[in-house]
């Protein structure tokens, strides 16, 4: 049975996730994490007696085979430090992390001689549309990306939309300099990856969606993938605590153990 650690449990997709890993028998939750969680009796949590609550990092004094992370941009790199420097694999589905903080976790990773997976996206269709947009990039070099989450995301661009806009750049050729433009709003253009534009959108109704967008001379293509329900993501999240004790690296992406 391994044993699982759940940072930001309180949380809409922590609490989908402390469902997956009670209902499953292959595993153990033995603690939990949340700056919320006040009262340490895991019982008003709806949670088994013998799992411990926490609500700082720094308390935080437990044995675990995985930590599952669901908590917040501010939060997520200290956390996997943390996790790493415990011999705790870590799941990661925080968005939030820069390139910097990932070059360093894996190196740490590497000198602890322990694996784990930072996943943008766990929902299956959102890996797929990535892994399609990288292959039309070859034919396709001028793109743009639009992503749409709830209202209550806390980041922009996602994880998702950068990890696409990732992919389609390494696999592009140099597409043609845009024309010179003039913006009368401020940012209207939205962000720039590499050249590749990126709109955010957040909105209450939304849960994570994402669109692609492709021209090219007398044609265009559009890859779009929408996840309705965060219960379509536990799939995912099962396949990454499945799977992720037998890395030996820390990597980035559901597509690396499909």
């Amino acid at each position: 049975m391994k044993k699982v650690f759940i940072a930001g449990f309180t949380g809409a997709m922590g609490q989908k996730a402390v469902q997956l890993v009670m209902e499953d028998p292959a595993y153990q939750l033995v603690g939990v994490l949340a700056p919320g969680a006040s009262n340490p009796d895991p019982q008003v949590y709806h949670l088994a007696p013998t799992t411990k609550v926490y609500n700082q990092l720094a308390q935080v004094d437990i044995k675990a085979d995985i930590w599952l992370d669901f908590t917040v941009p501010q939060a997520v790199f200290a956390n996997t430090q943390f996790a790493l420097q415990q011999h705790m694999h870590p799941v990661v589905g925080t968005s939030g992390l820069q390139t910097e903080q990932i070059k360093t976790l894996q190196e740490l990773a590497q000198q602890q001689g322990i694996g784990g997976i930072i996943v943008p996206n766990f929902g299956l269709s959102a890996v797929l549309l990535m892994k399609f947009a990288q292959e039309a990039a070859q034919y396709f070099p001028d793109a743009e990306i639009i992503e749409l989450h709830h209202a209550d995301k806390q980041d922009a661009p996602s994880g998702t939309a950068i990890s696409t806009a990732q992919l389609i750049a390494e696999q592009r050729q140099s597409p043609k300099p845009a024309s010179p433009l003039h913006e009368t709003l401020p940012h209207v253009r939205g962000g720039d990856y590499q050249g590749i534009k990126i709109h955010s959108v957040r909105l209450p109704g939304y849960v994570a969606h994402e669109e692609v967008l492709f021209g090219g001379p007398g044609e265009a293509l559009t890859i779009r993938q929408d996840s309705f329900d965060r219960q379509s993501f536990m799939k995912g999240v099962k396949l990454a605590l499945d799977q992720v004790m037998d890395l030996t690296e820390l990597v980035v992406g559901l597509e690396k153990i499909l």
